[in-house]
């Protein structure tokens, strides 16, 4: 935890994949945490699926582990609210169900209490619909995971809570981005969106294979992109002349390539080149395991690149 920032009961609403990892980087960094699913089954290890993803945290903290934040889990709504300065919601991806829940939070907490919602596809405009207190709603979404992403996406109507929100993650060694107004898939999610779309086209159009388009990707763009954006891998790109330069004399070029892009289908044809193609890359990888070397990778990267 950034030095002087205050420690914070958190509620954790929702102990699915981004539950638990929000729940291990904010206990890790020293944030208590009440935790709060209606399935028993998303409580049953849920404990377990946070020491793990905790103790990928602390590899990536020079000074040392801080005091550990307390964890608490309970099947009670309310009970997860009591005392709660932050509430971090990560229900399922149903507009009328996270309303619902947003109305059962208001009537439980203060005020000043934020809910950030960790959406990655519903805006602002149609999350606070009902709301008594719209304003107090943020949208903040990670990338998964994120107790390894540093990015958090953030959407604020308030001036004030979104100075808080930076703070807030920030001080979790998160990395705040801040929208500009709202929009569907903020902006991460978007240009993911927009690349796979082109990575299924080029197998739909048998251009090549998946693995093939997941190696041209890793080895080459991935890897500038965790240095630089997709703006100034350009800048550079026009040489001396930077940008102005490279819109001058390769923009028409850009052009070509960008109206060359298709539009592909869902069909079962496509989805199932796509599921026996990542089948053949995984080679007998589970889910599991495939996660695993991918949040060892991300750890030795982030040591070497902050």
């Amino acid at each position: 935890m950034t030095e002087g920032l205050l420690r914070q009961k958190t509620a954790i609403i929702g102990c699915g994949l981004i539950g638990d990892s929000w729940a291990a980087l904010m206990t890790a960094h020293g944030h208590d945490v009440a935790a709060w699913d209606p399935s028993p089954t998303a409580l049953a290890d849920f404990e377990k699926r946070v020491e793990k993803a905790r103790q990928q945290v602390w590899q990536l903290m020079p000074t040392g582990r801080p005091d550990t934040g307390r964890l608490t889990l309970t099947d009670e709504l309310e009970t997860a609210l009591v005392g709660a300065t932050w509430v971090q919601e990560n229900a399922p991806e149903k507009l009328e169900l996270k309303q619902d829940l947003y109305a059962q939070i208001e009537a439980a907490v203060g005020d000043e209490v934020v809910i950030a919602s960790s959406t990655s596809s519903l805006t602002w405009s149609e999350l606070t619909v009902g709301m008594k207190r719209p304003q107090r709603l943020i949208t903040a979404h990670p990338f998964n995971p994120p107790h390894l992403m540093p990015l958090v996406e953030i959407y604020a109507r308030d001036e004030d809570i979104r100075a808080r929100s930076v703070t807030f993650y920030a001080g979790m060694d998160r990395q705040p981005v801040v929208l500009k107004r709202d929009a569907v898939g903020h902006i991460a999610n978007r240009l993911a969106s927009a690349l796979w779309r082109e990575a299924v086209n080029i197998v739909a159009e048998d251009i090549a294979d998946v693995s093939a388009v997941d190696a041209a990707l890793v080895h080459g763009p991935g890897l500038r992109w965790s240095v630089v954006g997709a703006h100034m891998a350009y800048h550079l790109g026009g040489g001396v002349g930077g940008m102005e330069a490279y819109l001058k004399h390769l923009g028409p070029s850009q052009e070509r390539r960008w109206f060359a892009l298709g539009s592909p289908k869902l069909t079962p044809e496509v989805c199932a080149k796509l599921v026996a193609g990542v089948a053949e890359e995984a080679a007998g990888r589970s889910v599991d395991t495939l996660a695993g070397e991918r949040d060892a990778a991300l750890i030795r990267i982030l040591k070497v690149n902050p």
